[in-house]
């Protein structure tokens, strides 16, 4: 199916989405049960639906890892799950929570990820956010991040807005990352339906400190629980590529239609605080940055301090690097 029968794709949804989605917290958008809005897409018994179907558990061990995939397609939208990760030593697993149609399109497919990397005993899970768009694949957009809590003591609560004109992270209601789209982008903002996905697998080639630290199956299984499954946006049908469904839950009131000003100063703090790396600032990979970055001096200097190699003048140490299809490099060069 090629790019041009988008064309026939017509939904409205775009305009309600971003004013009805822009400052939405889950808490007032309907959860859904397993069987309402997902397919198990691998794993057999790895995974394992519980609470009467309110949530899912993902296990990866010698033998497989798992995952679950929406039974929609969705052209924008807020889709959120509480996740709680696996504890202990994790170093080599990645769990993911993410859109992608890569199935669909394989040549020029769209994405927004969120991946959470495992570490050694001792050291905390990072997370690792991620925008392809028309399989602009070798322009990583990563960015990458600690947290202030521990990911595997508890759930926390993980969310993907995606509207025509933005992409905002959310880490328990709180924005992490904003993407906005600019005409320097051109096709690499996400713009064709997607499905939205859970998993978890063995990442040992590349997730902790690019290769370094591999999964460890004395530990396993390794457990990942989803719960407050959140699918709220444009449904797609796949074949006709028009919309079947647009969830609206827009009041009367005005809506702000992206980050509001005490979210931005939250978002502003995080990544004071938590942020490790930015694509925008690597000067291994980007000679320049890519067009969409806009430079902030002061994050620039903070990472710099953080890693002069990656992100300053510093030599670069030649060595193995390790590739795949999301968010490699930036795990390679950065540890």
């Amino acid at each position: 199916m090629g790019f041009s029968h988008l064309g026939l794709f017509v939904c409205a949804c775009h305009v309600l989405v971003l004013g009805a989605f822009a400052s939405a917290s889950s808490r007032n958008l309907p959860i859904i049960s397993f069987d309402e809005g997902y397919n198990k897409l691998f794993g057999d018994d790895n995974l394992m639906i519980v609470r009467d179907g309110k949530s899912v558990h993902l296990s990866l061990d010698e033998r497989t890892g798992s995952g679950f995939v929406s039974q929609d397609l969705y052209h924008h939208g807020f889709f959120s799950a509480s996740i709680k990760l696996p504890a202990d030593y994790a170093a080599g697993v990645v769990v993911a929570f993410y859109m992608s149609n890569g199935d669909m399109f394989p040549k020029n497919h769209d994405e927004i990820d969120f991946e959470f990397l495992g570490n050694i005993r001792g050291k905390e899970w990072r997370i690792q956010t991620n925008v392809y768009g028309n399989g602009s694949t070798s322009t990583g957009r990563e960015e990458r991040y600690n947290l202030w809590f521990d990911p595997s003591d508890d759930f926390h609560q993980y969310s993907i807005l995606w509207t025509d004109s933005q992409i905002i992270f959310y880490v328990d209601d709180v924005p992490i990352r904003e993407v906005k789209r600019t005409e320097s982008m051109g096709g690499d903002f996400p713009s064709k339906p997607m499905s939205l996905y859970a998993t978890i697998w063995d990442g040992s080639d590349w997730a902790t400190n690019g290769g370094k630290y591999r999964v460890n199956y004395k530990y396993a299984p390794y457990l990942a629980q989803f719960s407050d499954l959140v699918l709220h946006g444009c449904a797609v049908d796949p074949i006709e590529q028009l919309s079947k469904k647009c969830d609206n839950t827009q009041s009367s009131e005005s809506v702000p239609t992206g980050v509001t000003r005490l979210q931005r100063i939250k978002m502003d703090s995080f990544r004071k605080k938590h942020m490790t790396y930015s694509y925008c600032y690597d000067r291994i990979r980007y000679k320049s940055p890519p067009p969409e970055c806009v430079i902030n001096p002061q994050e620039a200097e903070r990472l710099r301090v953080f890693d002069p190699v990656t992100f300053g003048k510093g030599r670069r140490h030649h060595g193995k690097h390790h590739h795949r299809s999301r968010g490699s490099q930036a795990e390679a060069t950065s540890v």
